[in-house]
């Protein structure tokens, strides 16, 4: 059994101060979080700036998003159904079980990837006019779409197995790999898309381009690298029942919140292209690109805090549970603070970021902006409870975060809230809010009834065997 660099890591994430420990593995992580955020808005503000068809282009390449966030959905689905399970194997001292789900996973990724690409790549036109495409913005959705899920097995790996990479508490590496592929894209995209005149259709290349580079660095890091503890192997690809079923529980949450982002992204598209035609779509774009700007690198503070939770939940030690789940909610509560009163502000430099050319867009993008993420501030709240509860295996909890905010509440309001208002463009967008007021009232509630008394009565067990 190979063993690297094990001991000193599980030493840290045992013993070392948790706020030190904790900066430690999440400012890489937060960092490939924000270079991953270049993959999906660098191609956003190139296309966005295009003379004359750029917001109609940017509109295009907005309706591709559910088959993006699909894809994603599947990569979580493994990746952090199966991470969190791998780390807290090692907090018990079972590699060879972390291993076993590592290669489980490995296996899963690519026999998921490969129907999929198929499905996308015959229905993309079907879809695309599903999604909310008009005849003006389907000469751009389309090609963007058939290139980028033909490199669907490029992205569910270097998204799902990543997360092997980061939960072993190596994020200087899952950071690097992550680096490789956006600093690609970066010098990739002007190419194509104007040097070689290509438009969407080089931006879509340029990002799958970077995306196989990604990955090929992470399975070249899970197969060879003398750094990793985990390992790819051979007698661990094939799919275990046992083992993958836990996997697929586990990362049901992660899943369904991707997966009903495609849901949501049709169901605001299409209400407001019927209400407001594409400039209210080209807003929307704008806004949930935002949104993304926000939401990642406070996932990449829950990230770099999961191998601390995971790791000392196996080992059954409540306190250093405890200390790594308040460190991360105060973190991220006080960089969302910070990026919701800029957003608040200044929503207009963040509109000039993706078009400057559009009145009618900066009108519209400006109060929709501030509607959209009106509660944003709060939602670190949200983020702190479903990550303590995937780090801790807690599937059904997760769940129910996940469901409660997009399919129970956010849907069903894009298509209730315009009934009531006059200015039903308003009302699409002032449905992200309230949905996500009463995500983070459950979610608190849910934190303190379940993680809380799962931790206390962990301390009342540790008390009777001193």
């Amino acid at each position: 059994m190979h063993q690297s660099a094990s001991p000193d890591m599980s030493r840290q994430l045992a013993e070392a101060p948790v706020g030190r420990l904790l900066l430690k593995l999440a400012v890489p992580t937060v960092l490939a979080q924000l270079v991953n955020l270049l993959y999906n808005i660098v191609d956003r503000i190139y296309i966005g700036h295009m003379p004359v068809v750029g917001e109609t282009a940017l509109t295009g390449v907005g309706l591709c998003f559910p088959v993006i966030y699909l894809l994603s959905a599947f990569a979580m689905l493994l990746g952090q159904g199966g991470a969190p399970r791998a780390s807290i194997e090692m907090g018990k001292g079972n590699n060879q079980e972390a291993e076993q789900i590592l290669g489980t996973c490995f296996t899963s990724l690519i026999l998921t990837a490969i129907p999929l690409t198929v499905i996308f790549l015959v229905f993309s036109e079907p879809m695309l006019y599903l999604f909310g495409a008009s005849d003006n913005t389907i000469v751009y959705a389309l090609p963007y779409m058939r290139i980028y899920t033909s490199g669907s097995l490029f992205v569910m790996l270097a998204l799902g197995l990543n997360l092997f990479i980061t939960t072993q508490g190596y994020t200087n590496f899952s950071m690097a790999a992550v680096l490789i592929g956006a600093v690609t894209n970066i010098v990739l995209d002007p190419v194509f898309i104007y040097a070689f005149d290509m438009g969407v259709s080089g931006a879509a290349l340029a990002t799958i381009l970077s995306q196989a580079l990604s990955a090929a660095f992470i399975v070249w890091f899970l197969v060879k690298s003398p750094h990793t503890t985990l390992r790819v192997r051979r007698q661990y690809l094939r799919p275990q029942k046992k083992i993958l079923l836990p996997v697929l529980a586990l990362g049901l949450a992660p899943f369904v919140m991707q997966a009903t982002e495609a849901i949501l992204n049709v169901a605001f598209n299409s209400s407001l292209r019927r209400y407001g035609g594409d400039v209210a779509v080209a807003a929307m774009t704008i806004a949930s690109t935002v949104m993304q700007m926000v939401w990642l690198p406070a996932q990449g503070i829950g990230q770099g805090a999961q191998p601390i939770i995971s790791y000392n939940y196996g080992a059954k030690n409540p306190k250093r549970v405890k200390r790594a789940v308040w460190v991360m909610l105060a973190i991220s509560a006080i960089y969302m603070v910070v990026l919701w009163a800029a957003v608040q502000l200044f929503p207009q430099i963040f509109i000039l970021l993706f078009n400057s050319e559009s009145e009618a867009l900066m009108e519209t993008g400006t109060w929709a902006l501030r509607v959209y993420t009106a509660v944003m501030c709060l939602l670190a709240i949200l983020l702190a409870a479903q990550q303590a509860f995937l780090s801790t295996g807690k599937a059904k909890a997760s769940l129910v975060i996940a469901c409660m905010r997009k399919v129970v509440l956010l849907i069903p309001l894009i298509y209730i809230l315009p009934h009531f208002f006059e200015n039903k463009v308003f009302a699409v967008f002032l449905a992200e809010p309230v949905a996500d007021f009463i995500s983070v009232a459950v979610s608190a509630l849910l934190f303190v009834t379940i993680f809380l008394r799962d931790i206390r009565a962990m301390e009342r067990e540790q008390k009777k065997q001193l």
